[in-house]
């Protein structure tokens, strides 16, 4: 059996690519610089779970150096981004500021995320779609 072709990908505007460009370095300066540092200064009393999360921070701010080079096929990351901050505003800010809830914590994270908003001006969405959705699976085993 003959694989087939898949149509071409939609084209991506170059402002686009290089803006993604820019959200990673932002990733990778802005993030990387204030959790690395919290990782090899500050990490003496915190909590396991805490560790954890700056450890997963510090490795996306790494990986995000490899989307400055190649923005549309780290794209995956940049969703992962939007995904997780999107989850957060809307699960815990938004239900914490409707509950009347909102503490110094949740605002100081919400500064953090509510950047992401941006990314979704960004991010071609008919891209997106057309790679990871509408494309064709990848096999599940190898055809003979």
């Amino acid at each position: 059996m003959l694989a087939t072709t898949p149509p071409p990908l939609p084209p991506v505007a170059m402002w686009r690519i290089n803006a993604i460009r820019l959200l990673f370095l932002l990733m990778a300066v802005i993030m990387g610089s204030v959790v690395w540092r919290q990782l090899l200064l500050d990490w003496a009393d915190w909590p396991l779970w805490k560790g954890v999360g700056k450890s997963m921070l510090a490795a996306l701010a790494l990986i995000s150096l490899i989307g400055v080079r190649y923005p549309l096929q780290m794209l995956p990351l940049m969703l992962y981004e939007i995904a997780w901050k999107t989850v957060w505003l809307i699960l815990i800010a938004l239900r914490a500021w409707l509950n009347g809830r909102w503490n110094a914590d949740i605002d100081s994270m919400f500064y953090d995320c509510i950047g992401i908003i941006v990314a979704y001006f960004v991010v071609p969405w008919r891209y997106v779609w057309a790679r990871y959705f509408a494309e064709s699976m990848e096999p599940l085993r190898r055809q003979r």
